[in-house]
C-alpha cells in the first residue's frame, strides 16, 4: 500500500471536512511532484459511492490509473485513446473527450467527480466539462466536485476559484470552483527535499527582446511572437550554442527546450547536435509522440524540443536543464514549465533554468491577477489595517528590499466560519474614487457607482476628452516640488509644482492655517497621494508636508483646464487607474 505525507493527509482531511458541510465545487493546489495521484487515490479509496477521475490527456489518465492500481486497488479506464471503455468498477479514470460522448447510463451512481489539471475547466454551457458535470448532477444533485492543479490561474480569466485556503478573496466574479481547501507552496516542496532545487541562471550573453509585446500590457498572438523572433533570427544559433555549452560543461543528462512556435522549434532543431534531439508539437502523431517520450525517458537522446504540449502530464525525472525560449505573460505557466525539471532522480542535485526571454518572472512569486502597472513593480505584501490580512499586491521596493509604495486597491481578506464555511468579506479599500452624488467609495476602475448607479468617468475617457479639448492641458509629471510661500496678506501657503521633462509645470496651492483647510487637504490631497494609503497619517502644517514628502507620490497624468488666463488642475490620474 502507501503512506501519505503529512501535507497530503492534510489535503485529504480538509476536503472531507469541507464536503461534509458544503457541496460547492472545491480545489486542491499542489505543485508538480507533490503527489497529486496519491491524494486522488486516497480520496477515491475512502469515498462512499462511485468516483469518476477526469483528465484532459490520455497520459494523465494512464498515469493516475497506474498509480492507483499499484497500491493494490481496482479501477477501470474509460478512454478511446487508451482503447478501453470500462464502466463497472467503483472508480473510473477517464479522458474528458471520451466521457463527454459516453452513453447516458455511464453517469449513474457517481458521488464524487475529481478533475485533474482543473485549471483547464471552462464551465460554460457548451464545453465538454460542463456537459459531463450537468449529466452527473442530473443523476445526483449532491455530487461533490473536486479539482486538483498546480496552477489555479487562467490567463485572461484570472483565478479559477473565489477564495483560497487562507481566506483570501481571489475573485469578485462568480467562479465554478468556490473554495480552495488546501494549497501547498512550491518553496515548501524544495526546502523539504521533495523536489530538486531549481538554479536560475541569468544569461548575460544573449536573449530575445520581447519588450515590444510585453510592455503594451495587452495579450499577444503566436504570429506576433514569430514576427519578433524572425527579426532577431541571428540570436537563435547563439542561444542554442549557449544551451549546448552549459549542458556539456556541467554534464547534464536531459534538456527540455520550450519554443514559441512550430517554425521556431524547427529552427532550433537545425542547431542542435545531430541524432541527439527530437521535436514534439501539437500535430505529432500520438504513437510517434509516445515513442519519442519513452525514448527520452530512457535517455536515448538528450534534447527534447516542444511547442506548448509538455507543460502538464509529463514526467521525466532525469531532466536537469529547462531552457525557456518562449515568452509568457502567466507566472503560473512559467512555474508549470519549470516544474518539468524539478522531480527527484538518483544522482540529480539540481535543475538549471535557462531563461532566454528576458521576462523576469520569479520561480516562487505569487500570481497577481492585476496587470503589472510599471516595469519596476514587484510582488509585495501589504497588511490590511482593518482585518490584518496580508495581501499580495504590485509595489515598489527600495535597495534594501523594503516596500515604499504599492498599487493595491481593495483588501482580499475574508473571515471564514470554520464550521459552516460561511464567508464575510473584509472589503477595506486602500484606494478608491468617491461618487460625486452619494459619496460612496467605489473601485478606481468602476464605470458606475455601486450604490446609486451614477455614471463614473474612467481615467482613459478623461484623458481622451482632455487631449481633444482646446481648453484642457495634459501634463506628464517627472518631478514635484513642495514650497512654502507667503501671500500679499502675509499668510503662508503650500505651493506644489509638478514639472514635466521639459521643465514646464502646473501647480496647486493649499492653505493649512485652520482646521477646515487642513481637513480638506487631508481628504482631497493626502488620500490619493500617499504611497502607502493604509498608514494613518494626517498633516497639520506646511513644514510637515515638506518634511514627509518622501511618503507622497506623483500622479501619472495631470489634467488642467483654463480659467481666465491661468491653468487650474482639475484631475489627477494615478498609475493603478489605467
Amino acid at each position: 500500500m502507501y503512506t501519505l505525507r503529512p501535507y497530503q493527509n492534510e489535503a485529504v482531511q480538509n476536503t472531507l471536512k469541507y464536503f461534509r458541510v458544503k457541496k460547492d465545487p472545491a480545489v486542491i493546489v499542489l505543485p508538480t511532484g507533490a503527489g497529486k495521484s496519491l491524494v486522488i487515490a486516497e480520496l477515491a479509496k475512502i469515498a462512499k459511492g462511485r468516483v469518476l477521475v477526469l483528465a484532459h490527456v490520455k497520459e494523465l489518465v494512464e498515469q493516475n490509473h497506474a498509480k492507483y492500481i499499484s497500491y493494490g486497488l481496482e479501477a477501470g479506464i474509460y478512454s478511446a485513446g487508451l482503447s478501453k471503455k470500462e464502466t463497472t468498477q467503483k472508480v473510473i479514470f477517464g479522458s474528458i473527450q471520451s466521457v463527454a460522448r459516453a452513453k447516458q447510463s455511464f453517469f449513474d451512481d457517481f458521488n464524487l467527480l475529481i478533475i485533474d489539471e482543473c485549471h483547464r475547466v471552462n464551465a460554460d454551457d457548451d464545453t465538454q466539462y460542463a456537459q459531463v458535470i450537468k449529466k452527473l448532477t442530473e443523476k445526483n444533485e449532491n455530487l461533490c466536485v473536486l479539482g486538483l492543479t498546480a496552477t489555479p490561474y487562467r490567463l485572461g480569466n484570472g483565478w479559477i476559484y473565489e477564495y483560497n485556503a487562507n481566506g483570501e478573496l481571489k475573485s469578485e466574479q462568480p467562479k465554478f470552483f468556490k473554495k480552495c481547501v488546501f494549497e501547498l507552496p512550491l518553496d515548501y516542496m524544495i526546502k523539504n527535499k521533495f523536489l530538486t532545487n531549481p538554479v536560475k541562471i541569468d544569461i548575460p550573453v544573449t536573449c530575445y527582446d520581447f519588450s515590444e509585446l510585453t510592455e503594451t500590457g495587452k495579450m499577444y498572438t503566436t504570429a506576433q511572437v514569430e514576427d519578433l523572433i524572425k527579426k532577431q533570427k541571428r540570436l537563435t544559433p547563439l542561444i542554442i550554442k549557449n544551451i549546448i555549452d552549459i549542458t556539456e560543461s556541467y554534464k547534464r543528462k536531459g534538456v527540455m527546450i520550450f519554443s514559441a512556435s512550430v517554425k521556431h522549434a524547427e529552427e532550433i532543431m537545425e542547431y542542435l547536435p545531430e541524432g541527439e534531439a527530437r521535436l514534439i508539437v501539437g500535430d505529432t502523431d500520438n504513437d510517434v509522440r509516445d515513442k519519442l517520450i519513452e525514448s527520452f525517458k530512457n535517455r536515448e537522446f538528450k534534447y527534447l524540443v516542444n511547442v506548448s504540449v509538455l507543460t502538464t502530464g509529463f514526467d521525466a525525472p532525469h531532466v536537469d536543464v529547462i531552457a525557456i525560449l518562449r515568452p509568457t505573460e502567466s507566472v503560473s505557466l512559467y512555474q508549470q514549465i519549470i516544474g518539468r525539471g524539478l522531480r527527484l532522480d538518483p544522482g540529480k542535485k539540481d535543475c538549471f533554468i535557462l531563461d532566454y526571454t528576458g521576462m523576469g518572472h520569479d520561480i516562487y512569486s505569487p500570481e497577481i491577477s492585476d496587470k503589472r502597472p510599471t516595469k519596476q513593480s514587484v510582488p509585495v505584501l501589504v497588511t490590511c489595517p482593518q482585518c490584518g490580512f496580508d495581501n499580495d499586491f504590485w509595489g515598489i521596493v527600495n535597495f534594501e528590499g523594503e516596500m515604499i509604495e504599492h498599487y493595491g486597491r481593495k483588501c482580499r481578506g475574508a473571515v471564514h466560519d470554520p464550521d459552516t464555511y460561511e464567508v464575510k468579506k473584509c472589503g477595506y479599500r486602500f484606494r478608491y474614487k468617491i461618487c460625486n452624488k452619494c459619496n460612496t467609495e467605489n473601485d478606481l476602475t468602476a464605470r458606475e457607482c455601486s450604490s446609486c448607479g451614477n455614471i463614473l468617468i474612467d481615467a482613459d475617457s478623461k484623458l481622451k476628452q482632455a487631449r481633444l479639448s482646446k481648453n484642457a492641458h495634459v501634463l506628464t509629471p517627472d518631478s514635484v516640488e513642495f514650497l512654502e510661500k507667503v501671500d500679499r496678506k502675509g499668510n503662508k501657503y503650500l505651493d506644489i509644482r509638478y514639472y514635466d521633462y521639459d521643465s514646464q509645470y502646473l501647480n496647486e496651492i493649499h492653505y493649512l492655517n485652520n482646521e477646515t483647510s487642513r481637513k480638506k487637504f487631508n481628504i482631497n490631497f493626502l488620500r490619493s497621494h500617499m504611497r502607502r494609503p493604509e498608514l494613518e497619517f494626517e498633516i497639520d502644517s506646511i513644514d510637515q508636508v515638506i518634511k514627509y514628502q518622501a511618503l507622497l507620490r506623483i500622479p501619472k497624468f495631470i489634467i488642467a483646464r483654463k480659467q481666465d488666463k491661468f491653468w487650474k488642475i482639475t484631475e489627477k490620474i494615478f498609475v493603478e487607474e489605467l
